[in-house]
């Protein structure tokens, strides 16, 4: 049996870089955009929604890439030469 084919973090890495950068704009711009005395108050929840979405991206992108993976491991077999494929039979 063999192993599963796995994924090596900097293909991860490379899918996310530029929506990392823009996450991490997005947070800066909620910390920001908060009045003092109220940056928990008014940025947690922006915060927290970014950060989940991203998650939720990170993970779908994980496991897209690792069934990509192992979908090039194991191509599709060829038909059996004797078979004939529909085109090759003729309407019907």
């Amino acid at each position: 049996m063999t192993p599963e084919p796995t994924i090596p973090s900097d293909a991860l890495l490379q899918q996310l870089r530029e929506r990392f950068e823009q996450l991490c704009q997005e947070v800066t711009a909620a910390v920001n955009a908060a009045p003092a005395g109220q940056v928990i108050n008014a940025s947690e929840e922006k915060v927290r929604d970014l950060l989940a979405d991203f998650r939720q991206l990170t993970y779908q992108t994980a496991v897209q890439l690792r069934l990509q993976a192992a979908q090039a491991a194991f191509p599709p077999s060829a038909s059996p030469p004797d078979k004939q494929t529909t085109s090759e039979q003729g309407p019907r």
